[in-house]
């Protein structure tokens, strides 16, 4: 698939590599806004429509490869970047970082595929009434994208030494904290930190978010402590 051209909103910073922030299944940029006013007094951060999302055009055609692509053409003339990603952004995020510089990653929630056997359990959401701003067509083949068996997927985070920071929602999110713990133990430079609000803790734990990674994305920064 050729790439698509990505809308995006910049929050303008005082300097430092950019941080780009990709969104959800079924989300847009704006989820980034709160976070991206926190992030100002430090860093530019650039939230991007994903294909099928937003502002960014809906080409009816959605791989995790396809988004990929997507994201390293408008990163084609920076440097290293700092990534932030959640959930199916969270993934876009990883594979990500195995194809162009990365210097820092945050993945808030990302699923984690199986690496071999059947593919995770799934219970394919109704179409919500009414207009959305992001294609529905792009919620089936993501979700069995994401649930499928990768074990080219666990080779890459294998071999990718860029500092992650793995963040998990807990117990009461539907994605199993033990299955982050698990990949980010398979990373040779990751960590992982728990907030229990559930699936959207950027959205529902900003200010517990916000203090988890912006130390992280520092220069000088600490990893956060689990």
């Amino acid at each position: 698939m050729n790439p698509v051209r990505l809308a995006h909103r910049v929050t303008d910073g005082p300097g430092g590599p950019p941080v780009v922030l990709l969104h959800g299944l079924g989300d847009t940029a704006g989820t980034w806004d709160r976070f991206a006013a926190s992030l100002a007094g430090s860093r530019t951060s650039i939230a991007l429509d994903l294909r099928g999302h937003g502002a960014s055009p809906w080409p009816g055609a959605y791989t995790v490869d396809a988004m990929v692509d997507d994201v390293v053409a408008f990163l084609s003339d920076a440097g290293p970047v700092d990534v932030v990603g959640h959930s199916m952004g969270g993934h876009v995020a990883s594979v990500l970082a195995a194809r162009r510089p990365v210097r820092r990653l945050v993945l808030e929630e990302a699923p984690v595929p199986p690496r071999e056997g059947d593919p995770l359990p799934d219970d394919p959401p109704a179409r919500p009434p009414g207009p959305l701003d992001f294609d529905w067509e792009v919620v089936a083949p993501m979700r069995r994208a994401l649930r499928a068996p990768n074990p080219r997927w666990w080779q890459g985070i294998e071999r990718l030494a860029t500092p992650t920071l793995w963040i998990s929602g807990g117990p009461t999110s539907h994605l199993d904290p033990a299955r982050v713990v698990s990949a980010a133990a398979a990373m040779p430079n990751a960590t992982t930190a728990t907030v229990p609000v559930g699936h959207l803790v950027h959205d529902d734990a900003p200010d517990e978010f916000a203090r988890l990674v912006i130390p992280f994305l520092s220069a000088d920064g600490e990893t956060p402590t689990p």
